[in-house]
């Protein structure tokens, strides 16, 4: 099976500081990747290097089939508009509707007309339906101000979703929600990934919902990979390594 992702020795330096350090990776079509790792392991360097946010150096690295090293201006950023990102604190237009936010994830195969509000029907009914596929179409005219964390992380995935990613990315998705609305933003992930036959990558610090919710778990510690193992098969021992002393749980916030 080819993968959707391959890196062999992606390094990432940042003056004399080594961010990422000879870093293997594959990952496969319908594949939930968490990486784990302590503060400052470089896992939200991994996600940006894939597509060249941060200044890489490789023997390969191939994202979605193109040779990410020889990608140049227009080349990268239609690189970036099939990789769907995820943050943290959801970067929404907070007084914007669900339904214009879903929106402007199709805006790179968009002229400056939607820039201006005026989306075709076609795009409308994808995104109506995308905020249905996260359970979401009855809040489509509301701001996303007045949701919920966990309801405006749907939002994100679902304008995510809106342009048609081949691979989605997602940086610490659940560390600003409590532990249910976690573990149902993480179960919708899953979901669309087996769904789609994207890949999705995450990094968590939670252990716990790793464990449940991905398929594979890589283990990052001062930028080299010390755990690659199957989700079911990692035992208290690597995790053991990779923190020192242990690992961290997720509770309440």
């Amino acid at each position: 099976m080819t993968a959707v992702v391959r890196a062999r020795r992606l390094t990432v330096r940042f003056g004399g500081n080594t961010a990422l350090e000879a870093v293997d990776l594959d990952v496969h079509a319908g594949e939930v990747v968490a990486l784990l790792g302590p503060s400052g392991s470089g896992k939200s360097t991994l996600l940006r290097a894939l597509t060249r946010m941060v200044p890489t150096v490789a023997d390969e690295l191939a994202v979605a089939g193109r040779d990410v090293n020889k990608l140049r201006g227009g080349q990268l950023r239609a690189l970036r508009s099939d990789v769907g990102y995820v943050f943290q604190h959801f970067h929404l237009v907070p007084t914007l509707s669900c339904l214009t936010n879903v929106l402007t994830g199709g805006l790179h195969e968009a002229g400056t007309v939607n820039l201006l509000g005026m989306f075709s029907t076609a795009q409308r009914a994808k995104a109506l339906a995308l905020l249905e596929r996260v359970g979401l179409e009855q809040r489509a005219r509301e701001r996303c101000r007045v949701l919920s964390g966990g309801q405006q992380q749907r939002v994100a995935i679902a304008r995510a979703l809106m342009q048609d990613p081949q691979l989605l990315l997602a940086d610490e998705p659940v560390s600003s929600l409590d532990p249910q609305l976690a573990d149902s933003v993480l179960a919708l992930l899953r979901e669309v990934a087996a769904e789609r036959g994207i890949p999705v990558l995450m990094s968590l610090h939670a252990v716990d919902l790793a464990r449940t919710h991905a398929d594979r778990i890589i283990g990052l510690r001062h930028g080299r990979v010390i755990i690659d193992s199957r989700a079911h098969q990692l035992d208290d021992a690597a995790l053991t390594r990779l923190y020192q002393p242990a690992p961290e749980v997720h509770d309440a916030q």
